[in-house]
């Protein structure tokens, strides 16, 4: 019997982890977890059924289930969750696309989802719990803290640093060797092409800073 696990997420990102999850063949969704609309508990989701919110997690582990992951796309609520799950004595399995192209000296951070065309080079560490969404490509020596959201179709330059929990938005260009501070947000494409200090807005061509984020705003 395959390993069984469990999807936090219940919306269009756990669509696509949960396809990858099964494309791969290593696990057996059981369900998904939806902690913001009880009401949907119960409901067919995905082949599958919604479960509940956080208060399954123990009667989840106690059925035997050890495996999960997490298709929540906002960062700092995806690693507050990957807590939880640690927490619950959960293991958090990464999902990989099959059709990722990832070099074989790349690490991934456990919890972590590579989606289909996007190329992770040479030389790159990804911590826990990022994402690396639809043809987004990542270059050689890149270092990617956790919860790191690359947005479909963004591309990084070699070198690029991205602190914990900043997200890039779809097609967002970052030249090689810029240093994006822990918890910005780069709007949809733009071009970065110097370093961005941490909890800031930022977009255009080139990219400047727009506003500063209060953490309630993310």
């Amino acid at each position: 019997m395959l390993n069984r696990i469990v999807i936090w997420g219940a919306s269009g990102h756990a669509r696509v982890v949960t396809d990858i999850i099964r494309l791969k063949g290593d696990y057996t969704v059981i369900g998904f977890i939806d902690d913001i609309n009880p009401e949907r508990s119960g409901e067919q989701f995905c082949a599958a059924r919604i479960l509940g919110g956080k208060e399954v997690l123990h009667d989840l582990f106690a059925s035997g289930v050890r495996f999960a992951n997490i298709a929540v796309g906002n960062c700092s609520v995806r690693l507050k969750i990957a807590e939880l799950l640690i927490k619950h004595g959960f293991q958090l399995v990464s999902a990989i696309h099959p059709k990722a192209i990832i070099a074989q000296d790349a690490t991934i951070g456990s919890g972590s989802v590579v989606v289909g065309g996007s190329v992770i080079n040479s030389g790159v560490f990804l911590g826990a719990c990022t994402i690396i969404n639809t043809g987004a490509t990542v270059d050689h020596d890149c270092i990617l803290g956790d919860g790191v959201h690359v947005g479909p179709g963004a591309h990084l330059g070699g070198w690029v640093v991205i602190g914990r929990a900043a997200w890039l938005g779809l097609g967002a260009l970052v030249r090689d060797r810029v240093r994006i501070g822990a918890g910005s947000i780069i709007g949809m494409g733009s071009v970065v092409v110097r370093d961005v200090p941490e909890n800031v807005l930022v977009y255009g061509t080139p990219a400047r800073v727009i506003k500063e984020i209060i953490v309630d705003d993310r």
